[in-house]
């Protein structure tokens, strides 16, 4: 398609379902009517880079793949209206111009699982066109390496397809012979050819060097193999899938209630933070408007992880740059923000206190003291932090305009959150898109100049400020109501009308035991969670489980990213732009 078409059908003011239509013409096959709040648009595979090309085109772009996954419809009982399809893949891009997302569908039958890369399109889709092909078996033709990116290279079968098992107790034992050890030992030396890598230039032989998995400076089970010319980075291939736990197969024999532990274990130091995208998604199926005592109990603790996730973030990015005592004080104040997590929840870290409908139990008696206390102690730690730390000479020549990236280079690999805000773009779903009440709540939006690795890491002290400026504000203003929806598809009932009405306690019993169930239907709940934009988009068959659930991390193009930023910087300056990344493994592989 033309430069002058695309321009043309960009000032339309027609709906863009309706401009796809006027210029492709047969290739749109259909329009999916869901519950992800946006267009859902099944196309030809033959049409599939055009359509993306165009979009990306577009005067106000689509310019960020947001998501790219799968679904085996095979089992799916219910899919009145939608194309014949064994497997579906989907693309979710987004538009920060616009401000809007748009959702692209391929359906393929089971003999002929290909379809072309987009690469050359969205440089993000490189991982996770590799992942589609590891979990699910699809190949993508003209894809540069495409090879298994989770699960070993040795390993065999494709996770996510419904006939593959989702217990251990359907495998055969497993034994690990020494033969076997050897193999799978080999399999993961790394082949610097296999990824068009030369060993030498100019006659001086590289140096082929693993950072991690089990590297301080590597933030978890996490490798990266570097290509060295001395100090400098010529080129480096990052490894992940180490910390792997396959939580999309575990939705699928979850009930709906019983998966939210689950989400407190992707981004671990994000705690009901987790929760929340998975909540709002199924509240969307349920068809369930919660209170607004519900809305800014659940604001006010999702800030309240933000802070514990940005201190530990903060601690360890300076402890990377040789500086060993603000971890401990990091570590303490993010102390004093669990024990009000403690005091109002019951645990620290993972309390899955969220629940489809509400949250587990109303505030206690006294919350306010150990939330004021809280939001008072921690304002001139910030400003101390600042004064000690950022305004260091020694760390301000480590960190400026080292690892930088503009906007333009953020959106190419779908980069969200803190790291996006860095490079000056204005970009918050708790503003853009204000979802739980966010739009009631007074607070700025903090943004970086540079894109720089001192950049990302003040603006992570600015957002710690606006979260106590939040949460103050939830204190002061909390209403009054009930902290659950009466809603009997997921909440259970008060217990005086359980024990009055049969009817009610046969409901309350299937509820706790089965699970509630929820109608055929798609749905997707994006939030700007602690490293950027996390979300879930669940498929409902009409039964007591999810049939997809897929989990978009933003740690995942995070790291894709770091080739990209390092080729022709030095080993110092990996190491602090790794820091200053905010990326835990879990939130990576899920």
């Amino acid at each position: 398609m033309d430069t002058d078409t695309v321009s043309n059908a960009d000032n339309a003011g027609d709906d863009l379902v309706e401009i796809l239509r006027r210029d492709f013409g047969d290739a749109v096959l259909h329009e999916q009517h869901t519950l992800t709040g946006m267009p859902v648009l099944w196309v030809t595979p033959a049409a599939l880079t055009d359509v993306l090309g165009y979009l990306k085109g577009l005067s106000a772009p689509f310019d960020l793949l947001y998501d790219l996954s799968a679904v085996d419809e095979r089992l799916r009982s219910d899919r009145r209206g939608l194309p014949p399809a064994d497997f579906t893949v989907f693309y979710q891009l987004l538009s920060v111009t616009r401000n809007a997302d748009v959702m692209l569908k391929v359906a393929l039958s089971a003999d002929d699982l290909s379809l072309p890369t987009v690469t050359g399109i969205f440089p993000a889709a490189n991982w996770y066109e590799r992942e589609v092909w590891d979990m699910f078996g699809i190949s993508f033709a003209g894809h540069p390496h495409l090879t298994r990116i989770l699960m070993p290279p040795t390993w065999s079968g494709h996770p996510l397809r419904k006939d593959y098992p989702a217990r251990a107790t359907e495998f055969d034992p497993y034994t690990l012979t020494v033969e076997g050890q050897d193999r799978e030992q080999e399999a993961m030396r790394f082949d610097p050819e296999a990824w068009g890598m030369k060993r030498e230039r100019n006659g001086a032989e590289f140096m082929f060097l693993n950072l991690g998995p089990n590297h301080p400076s590597a933030h978890g089970a996490f490798r990266i193999v570097l290509q060295l010319d001395g100090e400098e980075v010529v080129d480096c291939v990052p490894d992940i899938g180490y910390h792997h736990r396959g939580a999309e197969k575990m939705a699928e024999r979850q009930s709906w209630h019983s998966f939210i532990p689950y989400t407190d274990r992707i981004d671990y130091t994000g705690g009901v933070m987790n929760n929340l995208p998975y909540v709002l998604a199924a509240e969307k199926l349920a068809g369930i408007e919660v209170p607004e005592r519900v809305k800014v109990i659940r604001v006010m603790m999702a800030e309240m992880f933000r802070v514990t996730s940005h201190l530990l973030f903060l601690g360890t990015f300076l402890q990377d740059l040789g500086a060993m005592t603000p971890v401990f004080y990091t570590f303490s104040d993010r102390q004093r923000g669990y024990e009000v997590i403690e005091g109002i929840t019951g645990f620290r870290m993972h309390p899955a206190w969220y629940r489809i409908g509400g949250v587990m139990q109303d505030l206690p008696q006294g919350w306010e003291k150990l939330v004021q206390g809280f939001v008072d102690w921690m304002p001139p730690r910030l400003r101390e932090y600042e004064r000690a730390m950022m305004e260091n000479a020694i760390v301000r020549d480590r960190t400026r305009h080292v690892a930088a990236f503009n906007t333009a280079e953020a959106l190419e690999w779908g980069v969200t959150g803190p790291n996006l805000r860095a490079t000056g773009c204005n970009f918050d779903l708790r503003k853009q898109r204000p979802y739980s009440g966010y739009e009631q709540f007074d607070f700025e939006v903090p943004l970086g100049h540079n894109g720089d690795v001192f950049d990302r890491g003040q603006l992570r002290i600015e957002e710690m400020r606006q979260s106590l400026r939040i949460i103050q504000q939830c204190v002061d203003h909390m209403p009054a109501g009930d902290y659950k929806a009466d809603h009997p598809l997921t909440t259970p009932p008060p217990r005086e009308r359980m024990l009055e009405h049969i009817e009610t306690l046969i409901t309350h019993f299937l509820q706790v035991s089965w699970g509630p169930v929820l109608k055929p239907q798609e749905s997707l709940q994006m939030v700007e969670a602690t490293k950027g934009i996390n979300s879930y988009y669940l498929t409902s068959d009409g039964n007591t489980m999810s049939y997809r659930t897929r989990i978009r991390t933003p740690s995942f193009p995070h790291l894709q990213q770091i080739p990209s930023v390092m080729r022709g910087g030095f080993v110092p300056d990996l190491i602090a732009h790794l820091g200053s990344i905010d990326f835990v493994m879990a939130d990576v592989d899920r």
